[in-house]
């Protein structure tokens, strides 16, 4: 006989530590961190951890800019007497409410630690609760074999015990299950008066619930130890079954031992498992005889009928295997899925065919067959965690019925209260669905512990406040903790107000909190408090005016607890003021690093500082915003914060260089830089994406979408500016461009505060800080047609350049010439195009949209599905001719703009003139193409063409373009002398017969990037020509005045089709240039 003491046994390392190849003990991780060991053995002292980590933990939050009244910080232990105080008044406020009992409960506990473990205390498991088993005790009738004759001597009754979550099925067992090879054991109860065979672990579970010895709490008797297969053909009573003589224990290879007892009742009417793996036995005699198991301990078993499952019967695990074709065991994917079924349709619709509950709903007869077994002795209530915990100390906990204090957040009353406050609290679905779901599971929380750093209970100070319980209105605590403590975290001196611990009494709190009483009545009566009556009404005032809590932020893994928690306290203190509840919830997932949990074993690790080291702290608050925004573990990249540092280095030389150009009125002459009326309609444009983007972006933080945020304020916003100036082709507006700058570093700066102070204030010379400033104003109201338009130019623009960059590869875009006795292909773009747009919808795809707009979803979000459009579409085909075949196409390009623009795009009314909108960036259409300026691009209606294709291709939104066969051209090269402007050579510019000196120009801009990028002034860009044109050019630079004549702006360009030679054409002379000609800018580099 062996006796298992809770004292005894080998250490467990923990699932987490046996991943990581050996555990670390702690002193280990401190050498990692730099200290020594004499810093290390201050440790052993728990309160040192207090004093050491809090301040490093601040220096590295200040590094990365987080912006925090420090003033408010503390120590939630007693080590800090004001908070300390605070935390005895709120539980004394709890219990004499009621919120708080004394009693046993089961509760997830640690043996090693000798005291429940919550949920900051676990290493695994966090979130973990207690899960309800039935044990069913199945007694052994038959012997056992005799190398267990110890057993057989034994006067007592042994039992096997199963553990069930549906004892309601227990009348269709047909035989028991074990493991063959698992370990067992048999353990005296002097409970229940027997021995139990289960085992070790599940055994551990019993011993802390009065099952086992309840005299002796964690104490194991064992009495005999098993392999599962000593255990195969032993007969035993099953309770509730039909085969009322007995039946067999058999092996079943998908039993685990970390879960329930490791012994398993088999239903095989309603357990497909339990079918399946009954039937591989009667179809396997090999399987039998390996065991030794009788065909009579097994064929003659047949599944009985208990519940009626609708569209199942009444052997629902019989007929789900036939229809999912499941051939064995081994098919767990298809087993998992017909357990699935069974359950969900046999428990909530299944109705009962054995006597006493016939013609009951399943669901409603589970607890009294529960209580019936138990009520006979038949079974026994068992609880274990519901998955595996860890305890910070290493070993597994179990559950344990204790005697406690604990917290009564089962009470209905409380939860239908909380239930309110989760329905009027901001939050995303993701999260209210979590609070939902801890409230309707939630029962009592175990509100103490025998040792550990807290408040003791003031009416029973054997009694510690457990972390979880004391840290639930503390935001209370934050509106006055600046006024009680002197700046220290552990409040060792008072603060600005001279308060003293010892005045707080919880009349003091009662009536800073709770508005209970009046100063003047607390000061007159001593015993209360020496405080003075302004005292008072300041602690008072300050409270209301900050709560209540308008955000409160924290892990997803504290929905469960925390956070639950929060909402029963709140609701609790202030019952009668909803007006003091939370207003609204975040919660974000784990942080990874690179894709990947952060582990200092393989290398992937970054701690806060060095992380602000390496890319400084806007750079990491960047990658921190761009990591997201859902419950979805938040990824860190690297590469994105290395990306976003050297964004946002480019946009303070954007800033440099633009200011440069701001404030100087001559450079802004030569960069073309504009002032005055807005005259562009890109002016407008981006006006008014600038309010669009104030708008979104107010909407965004204040849903906590940093993510989208980032995409709106930094991306997007910059995107607007690029665009604005290409569409402008560099003749910005200066007042729009001083705007944007402004928007630009306000709503960018609560991410990337470091860079925006100091473009704020060392750039633009602004003297207060930019967070004293308001949120931008709307210049005017957004103005949704003008975003379209913006849209549709955009959009426009990209389609064009795609047509043209087809057109290039089609065979009319090029031509040949014999270059000696070769052929060279030559590329020659296009000076001209038309452009077709529709007027209004044809009749086909008006009837189409009709037909979408009428089957719509009543609230308008949601299209007919494809199916049912073609069904509606059908009597209608016929009449839309040989555009039938487009129908569907036309339906799928409606679906994809329904994405993004919503029921709008069902309107049969144009919203956007195409046509008046081209027309006002003809300019830049033209240029971005490389068309000839100032009237290569013409526009036309597609219902003026008298050209069936043309209206067939057009439609409203999809314009087309036509590109005109090249008139008569030649290729040249621009050579530029201006050492380090950043300009070069350009090679292979295409020069046409007839082009203005004006037309050239604007090529060579199209041509060269860089100089694109400064100006778009074509006065600024002077040409020149060789006087020798046939080898002046091949003179080494600088080539001397003496060489070179001015192009004059009047000259036209002539080409000669048979010898591609250019001559320029001034007045009536013909002047041969060459191949080649210099070009030059008077912009400033």
């Amino acid at each position: 006989m062996e006796t298992v003491t809770p004292a005894q046994g080998k250490s467990k390392k923990s699932k987490a530590i046996a991943k990581t190849g050996g555990a670390k003990f702690q002193w280990q991780i401190m050498e990692s961190l730099g200290m020594d060991n004499n810093e290390i053995a201050k440790f052993k002292d728990p309160e040192y951890w207090l004093k050491f980590f809090p301040a490093l933990a601040v220096d590295d939050l200040r590094k990365l800019g987080v912006k925090v009244d420090w003033r408010r910080s503390f120590i939630t232990t007693d080590a800090n007497p004001y908070y300390d105080s605070f935390v005895r008044w709120q539980f004394l406020t709890l219990k004499k409410q009621g919120k708080i009992q004394y009693g046993k409960r089961y509760t997830i506990f640690s043996a090693r630690d000798n005291q429940p473990c919550m949920d900051h205390e676990r290493t695994v498991g966090e979130g973990v609760v207690p899960q309800e088993y039935t044990l069913i005790k199945l007694k052994v009738i038959s012997e056992f074999p005799s190398k267990f004759s110890c057993v057989n001597q034994l006067k007592v009754p042994i039992f096997l015990v199963a553990a069930t979550l549906r004892p309601e099925t227990m009348f269709g067992q047909t035989n028991c299950w074990v493991h063959p090879d698992i370990d067992y054991v048999g353990v005296k109860s002097t409970q229940q008066s027997c021995i139990l065979i289960c085992t070790q672990r599940a055994a551990q579970n019993m011993a802390y619930q009065g099952i086992l010895d309840p005299s002796h709490p964690g104490h194991i008797d064992i009495v005999a130890n098993f392999k599962g297969a000593d255990l195969l053909g032993l007969k035993v009573k099953a309770p509730l079954s039909s085969y009322e003589s007995g039946v067999f224990v058999l092996p079943m290879m998908s039993i685990r031992s970390s879960k329930g007892t490791g012994i398993v009742t088999s239903v095989p009417s309603d357990s497909p498992d339990d079918w399946v793996a009954l039937q591989d036995l009667i179809k396997k005699p090999a399987f039998r005889t390996k065991y030794n198991l009788l065909d009579s301990m097994v064929i003659p078993f047949e599944p009985i009928p208990i519940i009626e499952t609708p569209g199942l019967g009444s052997l629902p695990a019989v007929t789900i295997v036939d229809q999912l074709k499941i051939q064995s065991q081994n098919d767990r994917d298809k087993l998992q899925e017909a357990k699935e079924k069974v359950y969900r349709v046999g428990f909530y619709d299944g109705i009962m065919l054995v006597e006493k509950y016939k013609g009951l709903k399943v669901n409603s007869v589970k607890k009294l067959i529960q209580d019936q077994l138990v009520e006979t002795n038949e079974a026994i209530i068992y609880y274990e965690p519901e998955n595996l915990v860890v305890t910070r100390g290493g070993d597994e906990a179990v559950v344990a019925l204790c005697d406690q204090w604990y917290l009564d957040y089962g009470s209905e009353e409380w939860k239908t209260e909380v239930r309110k406050a989760v329905a009027n609290l901001s939050a995303t679905d993701e999260v209210r669905r979590g609070l939902y779901s801890t409230v309707d599971w939630l029962h009592e929380h175990a509100c103490s512990r025998t040792y550990g750093l807290g408040t003791r209970l003031p009416w029973d100070d054997k009694w510690l406040i457990e972390s979880l319980s004391d840290s639930t209105i503390y935001m209370a605590y934050y509106t006055i903790a600046h006024l009680l403590q002197g700046g220290s975290l552990d409040g060792r001196k008072p603060g600005p107000l001279k308060i003293w611990p010892e005045h707080m009494t919880p009349e003091v709190w009662d009536y800073i909190f709770l508005g209970i009483g009046n100063p003047e009545d607390l000061v007159e009566t001593k015993s209360h408090t020496s405080l003075s009556v302004p005292i008072l009404k300041r602690l008072r005032q300050e409270f209301l005016f900050w709560y209540p809590v308008d955000l409160r932020v924290s892990g997803k893994d504290l929905i469960s607890n925390h956070l639950t928690y929060y909402l029963y306290n709140h609701i609790a203190i202030w019952p009668n003021e909803p007006n003091l509840w939370p207003r609204s919830i975040r919660a974000n997932g784990h942080l990874l690093l690179n894709s990947n949990k952060m582990s200092k074993s393989t290398g992937n690790f970054l701690t806060l500082a060095d992380a602000v080291e390496k890319y400084s702290a806007d750079g990491v608050r960047l990658a921190l915003a761009d990591a997201g925004d859902s419950l979805d573990d938040a990824n860190v990249k690297e590469e994105m914060a290395e990306a976003g540092l050297l964004r946002l280095y480019g946009l303070l030389d954007w800033f440099n260089m633009t200011l440069e150009i701001l404030n100087d009125s001559t450079l802004q002459q030569k960069s073309d830089y504009r002032t005055g009326a807005y005259t562009m309609h890109a002016d407008f444009v981006f006006e008014n994406e600038m309010n669009n983007t104030i708008e979104l972006a107010d909407k965004a933080y204040a849903s906590q979408e940093y993510r989208e945020v980032l995409k709106i304020v930094f991306y997007e916003l910059q995107a607007h500016r690029d665009r604005y100036r290409e569409v402008c082709q560099g003749s910005v507006h200066t007042n729009l461009i001083r705007r944007y700058m402004n928007i630009q570093l306000l709503l960018l700066s609560p991410i990337c505060s470091h860079v925006c102070e100091h473009i704020w204030i060392n750039l633009l010379n602004n003297k207060t800080s930019i967070f004293c400033e308001k949120w931008p104003e709307l210049s005017c109201p957004v103005d949704r047609i003008l975003l379209l338009q913006g849209r549709y130019i955009d959009d426009t623009a990209h389609t064009f350049r795609l047509q043209l960059k087809q057109y290039q590869s089609s065979k009319s875009f090029k031509s040949s010439k014999s270059v000696g006795s070769h052929s060279v292909t030559q590329f020659i773009p296009p000076s001209d195009a038309v452009v077709w747009v529709a007027k209004a919808y044809p009749a086909w795809q008006a009837q189409i949209l009709e037909i979408m707009a009428a089957n719509l979803s009543d609230d308008g979000k949601t299209l007919a599905d494809n199916a049912t459009l073609a069904q509606l579409l059908r009597p209608h085909l016929k009449a839309m001719g040989k555009m039938a075949k487009r129908a569907m196409p036309f339906v799928q390009l409606v679906r994809e703009r329904f994405v993004i623009h919503g029921k709008r795009v069902l309107q049969l009314q144009l919203e956007v003139d195409e046509c008046e909108v081209i027309k006002k960036n003809l300019s830049y259409l033209i240029s971005t193409l490389g068309l000839r300026q100032p009237d290569g691009l013409k526009i036309n209606y597609s219902c003026d063409s008298n050209d069936s294709r043309i209206e067939e291709s057009v439609c409203p939104l999809e314009p087309l373009i036509l590109f005109c066969e090249p008139s008569t051209s030649a290729s040249m090269t621009f050579l530029n002398p201006d050492i380090g402007s950043g300009l070069f050579t350009l090679n292979g510019v295409t020069i046409f017969d007839g082009d203005t000196y004006t037309d050239v120009v604007s090529r060579v801009v199209t041509h060269c990037r860089s100089l694109a990028l400064r100006s778009k002034d074509l006065k600024n860009i002077t040409l020149y020509r060789f006087t020798d044109p046939t080898c002046g050019h091949l003179r080494i630079p600088p080539y001397p005045m003496e060489a070179l004549q001015i192009v004059q702006p009047t000259a036209r360009f002539v080409v000669d089709a048979s010898s591609s030679t250019i001559t320029l054409k001034i007045g009536s002379d013909f002047i041969p240039i060459g191949k080649k000609l210099l070009y030059t800018t008077t912009v400033s580099s």
